[in-house]
């Protein structure tokens, strides 16, 4: 059908379906199979992809669009889930956990439990560790609720903050914040630098500049096409490593093509596992992608947690990535880290996990080598060290990296 025939019909659908048209439910995000100028105008692109476009559509739209042939299918939707939460009591936190700044009780702020938590020490494989380091030039983004910007231990490696959650807006620069409170607590863990005052909580990588991209809603809720763009643009700024504390039980092609996207310029992108329990196959997208480093959770005993999804690596060759295996296993039972309200919090899941391995992949990146993010995998799977049960395992793969 020619452009202008389908421009006049457009004009005289929004005549003729105005009142039959209702506002785009909030779970009506559709991929537009086509690159055409005319509907991504008619129906107000969103995102655009090699293979078309999204948008919010309304009933009558999506009907519209089927009756001229479109080819439509809907965005798929991941969460930011952890397995527990077991956030401190506001009242008796601040009562034992306040430090006096400067002033006389002015601009007092909360302190964490341990300033290195048992995580770090595990991973850094000291256990009278007082401060981490590391991380220098790496820049790594955090794909998530957002990030406090001015949390104490935080504000100070932040280098981009960009908003793709917004229905209103399908990018916002300059804007990450965090209602939720995951994406503070999975950035902390990397990269929670202590604070200007040394008094707060330190990361695996306390020195990398971090790029706060908020993808998902308060509610923690994430939009697949949000996800790959926010991954295409972190490849195109100079991202090295990209943290996904999230996932689905399917797999999104969106979000695929972006980790294929960003692998092609020498991105390294780690996954939370899942936390969907303990039989072989549970592992959630886009962990179970073999371009990604898919992470399950351990507590402090070096036990994979039974809440933690497995892969299925027995399946599979040992010792080699292949689609739905588990990489390693990392901490993450009552694991402490920032909070969105300045302080801290203690909360559990593999969305907990894959942060500790991002952060040392971020300290131990391999930046002189000429593919950067494959040596550092292979580093990561050279320093892992085996655990229970024996070998490639479904429960932890090549066990826990540390140095």
């Amino acid at each position: 059908m020619k452009t202008n025939k389908i421009a006049y019909l457009l004009a005289f659908s929004l005549l003729f379906g105005a009142a039959f048209s209702v506002k785009a439910a909030e779970d009506n995000r559709y991929l537009v199979k086509t690159t055409s100028g005319v509907w991504k105008k008619y129906f107000g692109a969103r995102h655009n992809f090699d293979n078309g476009f999204t948008t919010d559509l309304s009933d009558f739209q999506f009907r519209f669009a089927k009756i001229f042939g479109l080819e439509v299918e809907p965005v798929k939707k991941l969460y930011v889930l952890p397995a527990q939460a077991d956030l401190p009591d506001e009242s008796s936190q601040k009562e034992v956990k306040l430090a006096k700044g400067p002033g006389g009780g002015k601009n007092q702020r909360i302190l964490p439990i341990e300033q290195v938590p048992w995580g770090a020490k595990m991973l850094y494989d000291d256990q009278f560790l007082t401060s981490t380091s590391g991380g220098e030039g790496v820049n790594v983004a955090v794909l998530d609720t957002g990030v406090l910007k001015t949390h104490p231990d935080l504000k100070n490696r932040i280098k981009d903050c960009k908003d793709f959650s917004s229905p209103k807006s399908p990018l916002i620069d300059g804007k990450c914040d965090d209602k939720n409170g995951h994406g503070t607590h999975v950035a902390g863990i990397i990269a929670a630098d202590g604070g200007s005052d040394g008094l707060g909580i330190f990361g695996i990588a306390p020195a990398v500049n971090l790029f706060a991209y908020q993808v998902c809603s308060a509610s923690g809720s994430c939009w697949a096409d949000d996800v790959a763009t926010a991954i295409r643009m972190a490849a195109d700024n100079g991202v090295n490593v990209i943290n996904l504390s999230l996932g689905s039980d399917s797999p999104s092609s969106l979000i695929y093509n972006a980790i294929v996207y960003a692998s092609s310029k020498n991105v390294l992108t780690i996954a939370a596992a899942g936390n969907d329990g303990s039989y072989p196959g549970s592992i959630d997208y886009p962990a179970a992608n073999i371009e990604v480093i898919g992470v399950g959770a351990l507590d402090v005993n070096k036990d994979v947690s039974d809440w933690s999804s497995r892969g299925i690596n027995s399946q599979t060759e040992a010792y080699v990535v292949e689609n739905g295996d588990i990489e390693f296993a990392a901490p993450g039972v009552s694991v402490e880290s920032t909070w969105k309200d300045g302080g801290y919090a203690i909360l559990s899941g593999t969305s907990m996990a894959a942060p500790h391995v991002t952060g040392l992949a971020a300290k131990l990146w391999q930046k002189e080598i000429l593919t950067p993010a494959d040596a550092t995998r292979g580093l990561l799977h050279k320093f892992s060290t085996d655990l229970l049960p024996l070998g490639d395992d479904d429960d932890s793969g090549w066990g826990i990296p540390t140095l």
